[in-house]
């Protein structure tokens, strides 16, 4: 198994990075996904480059501010995958996001840390463009 993190700092308050991330029917800060459908406490979409995916949404937890999925589908089989994002308040208005996967096989370690940075951009736009 293979886990990736990535850490990165935003200059909002934690509950306003909370807010978009929480809300897993948005697609708007995943340059890579056009459209999500939710049905139940699943969450299925195309991602460019990967095909259709179906996440189980394992954990919202609007406390702690964590948001936990597993990819359950996908069209290249895999044997475990376990995300987890969680929103760190730094001070009143600056954050940090700790995203970690975990992914097996190995192999697909670099195309998930690859769309974690494009998605972190996506979501650095969309909070830049509410000031």
């Amino acid at each position: 198994m293979h886990t990736v993190t990535e850490l990165v700092n935003f200059n909002f308050p934690a509950k306003t990075v909370w807010d978009i991330i929480s809300d897993v029917s948005r697609s708007d800060w995943l340059p890579t996904v056009s459209k999500i459908n939710i049905i139940d406490d699943y969450r299925i979409f195309e991602m460019e480059g990967m095909g259709q995916i179906k996440e189980k949404i394992l954990e919202c937890n609007h406390t702690t501010m964590t948001l936990k999925y597993s990819a359950i589908e996908t069209r290249t089989p895999i044997n475990h995958h376990l995300a987890t994002m969680e929103i760190i308040a730094l001070e009143d208005s600056i954050c940090a996001l700790k995203w970690t996967t975990e992914i097996d096989p190995e192999i697909f370690g670099n195309a998930i840390y690859q769309g974690m940075l494009i998605s972190i951009e996506g979501l650095k736009k969309i909070l830049n463009e509410r000031e």
